[in-house]
């Protein structure tokens, strides 16, 4: 009695796990409950036959693959790019390098014509390969947990790999420096709350178009990726912007000057001072972030294999434990260096002191004796004066500083501080003083 409650039970969980796995591979879900069921009558039904039930690699391999790429169509800025999935064997692709284009004559009257040669040429592409380190599941978490703990390990998996596929597509269709057909500008906004860098503004996005027209890249095709820092910079500063943002799964926003304008956390870094772009998966300290753009028509993505790596824990006596894996390959970039650009946070700028003195610095013999601080401030100002045996008077806009003679005991040097203090502004400014011995 008790096998058949087993093999009933086995067969009720294999046709649930089974016709919801054949769902979110795209098929109808009585072919997965055969499927599984089929499986688990070779293998022998029995209640280790449920566990294998959730390492079929091949079911799992199909849900993959329906997830990067249900995962590739909600970004909208990705699927604006070509699809060359049909070109890649062996996860790599020939593609041809079309060269110049032919020259137009109009109104020739001149005869024979020049010969103009189309070199065209072969240029290979290798997807890269993303892979996920194998995660362990016990088969006690499987019996406590039923098909749970399986199905978060392989969404985990998939989120993995989702954010390193798109975070390095983004990071290829980004300049690499600064070149006439790849330029890269920096902002040139107000500093923002926290004086790390520029805010963009409007018209460093219209200095961008004016690049690409410069270029005669064509209108229609045109795609901006703001990056969240830049999205929030207009959302606070520029309030037809906030009138038209909206961001729904794709991460649509509405276009600005001929851009399809998105948003995208991983957009990538660049050093400020070279305009170069920081290596994938490098340290992004010190350094700031961008917001690419791109002629659609001139870049091309492509997936390649994807596979699941599973093994029993039949395998595994010591542990008893089920391990899981994935590999994958996609490859998405410019088919030449040219029609793409960015836009990086420029570093902030140093706010000129509403107060400034000179000289910096006083220094008395220990005779003592008096010197003038020229004090420049817009607005009026007071002045404060420590450290024994000095003192000051103020006049517009000097201040005299008086050290009496250095007598004290010892004859030892003494120091103090004259304070100059920004009545509007708050902004102080000091200067050191200091009187030798004897």
């Amino acid at each position: 009695m008790k096998k058949i409650f087993t093999f009933l039970m086995a067969v009720f969980i294999n046709c649930l796990f089974g016709s919801t796995i054949a769902v979110a591979a795209g098929f109808a879900p009585w072919t997965g409950m055969v499927a599984l069921n089929v499986l688990g009558v070779v293998g022998g039904l029995a209640p280790h036959g449920v566990l294998r039930a959730g390492l079929y690699t091949e079911v799992w391999t199909g849900y993959m693959i329906k997830a990067l790429r249900d995962e590739a169509a909600k970004l909208g800025w990705y699927n604006k790019i070509r699809n060359y999935s049909q070109y890649a064997n062996n996860d790599v692709i020939h593609m041809v390098d079309i060269g110049l284009d032919p020259d137009v004559l109009i109104n020739n009257t001149t005869y024979p014509l020049d010969i103009q040669a189309l070199t065209d040429s072969d240029k290979t592409f290798s997807l890269d390969k993303f892979q996920t380190k194998p995660t362990p599941v016990t088969d006690d978490e499987l019996y406590a947990l039923s098909y749970d703990k399986m199905s978060s390990v392989i969404e985990r998996h998939r989120d993995a790999l989702n954010i390193r596929i798109y975070t390095k597509a983004i990071h290829s269709l980004a300049p690499s420096g600064n070149t006439a057909n790849t330029p890269v500008l920096l902002t040139t906004g107000d500093n923002d709350s926290g004086n790390t860098r520029r805010k963009i503004t409007r018209h460093d996005i219209i200095m961008l178009k004016k690049a690409f027209d410069v270029q005669k890249v064509p209108v229609t095709g045109r795609v901006l990726v703001l990056c969240s820092d830049h999205v929030n910079d207009l959302l606070e500063s520029d309030q037809k912007f906030a009138d038209q943002y909206y961001n729904y799964t794709s991460g649509k926003i509405s276009n600005l000057y001929g851009f399809e304008v998105y948003e995208y956390n991983e957009c990538p870094f660049y050093n400020t001072s070279e305009l170069t772009k920081i290596s994938f998966g490098g340290s992004t300290t010190g350094y700031k972030q961008a917001s690419v753009a791109f002629y659609a028509p001139r870049m091309m993505k492509a997936d390649g294999s994807t596979k699941a790596y599973m093994s029993p824990s039949s395998t595994d006596p010591l542990y008893q434990r089920n391990l899981v894996a994935f590999r994958t390959y996609n490859i998405c970039l410019p088919l030449k260096n040219e029609c793409i650009g960015a836009i990086v946070s420029a570093p902030a700028v140093e706010a000129t002191p509403s107060i400034i003195a000179e000289p910096t610095e006083i220094e008395f013999a220990n005779t003592g004796g008096s010197q003038v601080v020229e004090v420049g401030c817009s607005s009026n100002y007071v002045a404060s004066i420590t450290g024994t045996g000095f003192s000051k008077s103020k006049s517009g806009n000097t201040v005299t500083v008086t050290a009496t003679a250095n007598n004290g005991s010892g004859d030892t040097a003494r120091t103090g501080t004259l304070t100059l203090k920004d009545l509007a502004t708050g902004d102080t400014v000091t200067v050191p003083i200091s009187q030798a011995g004897e």
